[in-house]
């Protein structure tokens, strides 16, 4: 990615930007983005818990791994912030995709089961807010899934991938920071542990690097995944939030996770 987008990662109060969607995708269908998305993939199944009939929601830009992980879903979703755009997925079904206000999301409190969220947190204006709208409309007992730069890892110090961009997090920042919002971390895995390398001809190499890597310099991985479950007996005021947000008609209804939701007619 372009310098224009990247952002400085110097000390906890950095800014972020925007990643773009055409630098998204244009990442993820180079060799160096096919391995990306390997290692990835391959460290979020040890943490991916089976739910029954779960409704899947990817955030940021998850597409990658929702055509993966999204396939035993009851239903898929793809938000995408504003400020970075949105591609159409999937290319050869009904569209599932949507432009969001990703701190404001149009579903309903407790519809989703199962939050995916990658290339969102480290460009959130407010970290606390996003996680706390993903806490909103997560079901009880739900799943959130995030994939983030690690502050440690050589990806977030190069600027040609899209994990070079916003603000990179180390594992006890992310644990204080989910606990802050009433998430409880239930499991971590590592990825991105091969150099991002801008040859073609080193790429292949990368599966190798990453078996090694997993075994001799975890600490060094690129990014970091963690599941985190909601907290159930959080509480809300109920009266101040209802000034603050805007009311709006879900299109899913609520249900724990794990139970199958329908679809409803809005009000006309």
């Amino acid at each position: 990615m372009g310098s224009s987008a990247r952002a400085e990662t110097f000390g906890d109060d950095a800014l972020s930007t925007n990643a773009d969607i055409i630098d998204l995708c244009n990442f993820y269908a180079s060799p160096l983005g096919v391995a990306a998305t390997r290692s990835i993939s391959v460290a979020l199944i040890p943490i991916w818990r089976p739910i029954s009939e779960e409704r899947l929601l990817g955030l940021g830009y998850a597409t990658p791994y929702l055509a993966r992980f999204g396939t035993d879903c009851e239903r898929s979703l793809a938000f995408m912030p504003a400020a970075q755009g949105a591609e159409r997925w999937p290319l050869a079904a009904p569209l599932r995709t949507a432009l969001v206000g990703i701190e404001d999301l149009p579903l309903g409190d407790a519809s989703i089961d199962r939050i995916l969220m990658v290339h969102a947190l480290e460009f959130a204006e407010s970290p606390e807010a996003l996680l706390a709208e993903a806490w909103r409309v997560l079901a009880p007992g739900g799943s959130l899934v995030v994939v983030v730069p690690h502050r440690r890892g050589i990806w977030a110090r190069f600027e040609h991938t899209p994990f070079g961009s916003g603000r990179p997090w180390s594992r006890g920042q992310l644990t204080r920071l989910l606990r802050s919002v009433s998430f409880t971390p239930h499991g971590w895995s590592e990825a991105l542990l091969f150099p991002p390398f801008e040859r073609r001809s080193l790429v292949g190499f990368a599966p190798a690097l990453e078996r090694i890597g997993r075994k001799f310099w975890p600490l060094f991985a690129g990014v970091v995944v963690i599941e985190a479950v909601k907290q159930v007996y959080r509480g809300i005021p109920v009266a101040s939030a209802a000034k603050e947000r805007k009311v709006m008609k879900p299109v899913l209804v609520p249900a724990g996770a794990g139970v199958g939701a329908r679809m409803v007619k809005p009000e006309a």
